[in-house]
């Protein structure tokens, strides 16, 4: 699944390809994507020019002239610009620019999403008006304020985006181990320095990924051919029965709420 260094990566490809173009037709193949009415979302977006995108957390963020599109990659969403070649049958929206070029959503299992909304009104309704911050943007006792009283594992809390933004399972494994904290450990029982090792690890992670262009594991690749190079710096994520980094311990791995979980059973208590 496409994380926050993986969105921030297609962000700034697209930004550096689409930046000023103007759309004069959009088609739409799979509108239960589209949040809502389909003809209206074609009309009011035809003839609008892409001046900037942006992301928060693992949203994309096309600003329009009058409108924000805002745009989930889900499991596994990705963009292609293409000229002229036939459309793949996995390609479910496609927008075609003043300059002759489309740029093509592409999502085998149909789950992105695709919301329209005013410039500003956007930011206070969904989906983004009730997500958290990100971890270099979140105040530490906003966060632990949030986790302090849950009866739920610290795993599935960090990957609650409503409590902090931006990280999927893949880069909660790696903070949970950069914070020497164990993914079953409950919210309510971390304390604040903790919390902070909690933060600062997420923070450290994020970035780097970002700077090597996000991970790529299995079928997500970034768009335009992009791949990550963050997996060839994970330490425990996908590395059962390696030996941790630290301590030489074998990595284990283990479901936590339905999640495949990686974990150096030794570093991290």
């Amino acid at each position: 699944m496409p994380e926050l260094p993986e969105v921030e990566t297609v962000r700034r490809t697209l930004k550096a390809h689409i930046l000023n173009e103007t759309i004069t037709s959009v088609e739409l193949f799979y509108p239960k994507m589209i949040h809502m009415n389909e003809d209206q979302f074609k009309e009011k977006l035809k003839g609008q020019t892409v001046h900037d995108i942006k992301r928060m957390g693992k949203y994309l963020i096309f600003v329009l002239d009058e409108d924000a599109l805002i745009i989930h990659l889900r499991m596994e969403g990705k963009f292609f610009i293409k000229e002229n070649e036939e459309k793949d049958k996995h390609e479910h929206v496609i927008m075609t620019f003043k300059s002759g070029r489309t740029l093509r959503y592409h999502d085998v299992r149909k789950f992105g999403t695709f919301d329209l909304l005013p410039l500003d009104q956007y930011m206070d309704k969904a989906p983004l008006n009730k997500l958290a911050r990100e971890p270099k943007d979140l105040d530490l006792h906003t966060f632990y304020d949030k986790i302090k009283h849950k009866n739920l594992e610290i795993k599935p809390c960090l990957l609650d985006q409503t409590i902090i933004s931006g990280l999927g399972n893949i880069y909660v494994d790696e903070t949970l181990f950069h914070a020497r904290i164990h993914p079953l450990r409950k919210g309510k029982d971390i304390q604040i320095e903790e919390a902070k090792r909690i933060l600062d690890a997420a923070e450290k992670v994020l970035d780097e990924a970002v700077l090597l262009g996000g991970t790529t594991i299995r079928s997500y690749t970034s768009s335009l051919g992009v791949h990550g190079r963050f997996q060839l710096k994970l330490q425990v994520h996908m590395k059962k029965d390696e030996p941790c980094p630290i301590c030489q311990t074998k990595i284990i791995k283990m479901k936590v709420k339905g999640r495949g979980t990686y974990v150096c059973p030794n570093c991290q208590d």
